[in-house]
């Protein structure tokens, strides 16, 4: 469905037009979509090789309290998430604790047999064939990552290891619990030192920290985000963190740099993963890698009960969107890829012609 709804503003970003980006462009068009979907908040960075070009907050963070919603609102990111557990991986890979074409029954040994042929590397493009839920998974209690897993033995893998791509969230509790095991401590602990600090990022941390961040969003749900979301107690691997549109644009202006991942490792994460008949599906290690005729684009999008985001990045004009949002009845994809058309810096090669 998320592809479908960027794919389709393809041809808006074709008639886009070079060098005409406008702050008052962009504050009317959020405005505008924001009361098309009765979204209570949102915050947006745009971000133009690592600098912040424009960041704002929009509505307001909590509905009873008429919080407005800030640059520093804090909200939960859902799958973008998943980036840093990614990142884990390929820094544990670099370090030599691990390989990523290593079986997970090297970290699950009591696995069932089928399990055998999937790898690491299966995990992180959503090409292991394992289930997209745990029956496990209880959002409302704290249970380990290997539960989670476990939970899920009993059911039969959905194809042959590689053969097709299909997202799964335990596939992430898998790779949370393997940083745990190869790393020595908490993936949790193994992120921060690892990434965060390195990046700058101040602002980001479990979905379950105590105390909890200052500045949190309310989250809201149903039609027309109408009603308070379930706070989930939970700490998912697959969609972990908290976070801020600041500290997500420090992030992204750590991609353009050593401090944590090397041009090696980020060419990795953004290689379209190869299936077992030789074809390649766009998404690599937590991010979907599309060519929108002619754009070079990574995006990943997350949502969970009352947040949702989205993260776009378009690699040869160094632009990134980056929306972040505290409702769940909102498509974001949309907003963060309409937004783009005023800081695009050139126009396609197809609109060229």
């Amino acid at each position: 469905m998320l592809r479908r709804q960027l794919a389709s503003l393809i041809v808006l970003l074709l008639v886009a037009a070079p060098g005409t980006a406008r702050a008052d462009q962009t504050d009317d068009y959020v405005a505008a979509a924001m009361r098309t979907f009765h979204l209570p908040g949102l915050s947006l960075a745009v971000v133009q090789n690592g600098t912040i070009v424009k960041v704002a907050g929009y509505g307001v963070a909590d509905v009873a309290r008429q919080t407005k919603a800030t640059p520093e609102t804090v909200f939960r990111i859902g799958s973008i998430s998943k980036q840093y557990l990614a990142t884990a991986i390929v820094l544990l890979d670099r370090d030599g604790r691990l390989r990523v074409d290593d079986s997970i029954v090297k970290y699950f040994p009591d696995a069932p047999a089928s399990w055998k042929p999937i790898t690491i590397r299966h995990l992180l493009a959503h090409t292991s064939g394992i289930v997209r839920e745990s029956p496990a998974f209880d959002p409302t209690k704290d249970v380990s990552d290997v539960a989670i897993v476990r939970g899920a033995y009993d059911g039969p893998l959905l194809f042959t290891p590689g053969e097709r791509w299909a997202y799964s969230n335990v596939g992430y509790s898998a790779l949370a619990e393997i940083i745990r095991i190869a790393s020595g401590g908490p993936w949790t602990t193994f992120i921060a030192q690892r990434i965060f600090e390195p990046a700058g990022l101040t602002t980001t941390a479990p979905t379950n920290v105590k105390p909890t961040l200052p500045n949190r969003a309310t989250g809201y749900t149903g039609n027309d985000n109408a009603n308070v979301a379930e706070e989930w107690v939970a700490l998912r691997p697959s969609g972990a963190f908290l976070s801020t549109v600041l500290d997500l644009a420090k992030w992204d202006a750590a991609l353009y740099s050593d401090k944590v991942l090397d041009a090696a490792a980020r060419r990795r994460m953004w290689t379209p993963v190869a299936l077992n008949d030789g074809k390649t599906y766009p998404y690599g290690y937590a991010w979907h890698v599309e060519d929108w005729s002619g754009r070079r684009v990574v995006w990943h999008g997350g949502g969970q009960p009352g947040f949702t985001s989205q993260f776009l990045r378009f690699l040869d004009e160094g632009l990134t969107i980056i929306v972040l949002a505290n409702g769940d009845d909102v498509d974001t994809a949309s907003i963060a890829s309409r937004v783009a058309l005023f800081y695009m810096p050139q126009p396609t090669p197809s609109a060229a012609k």
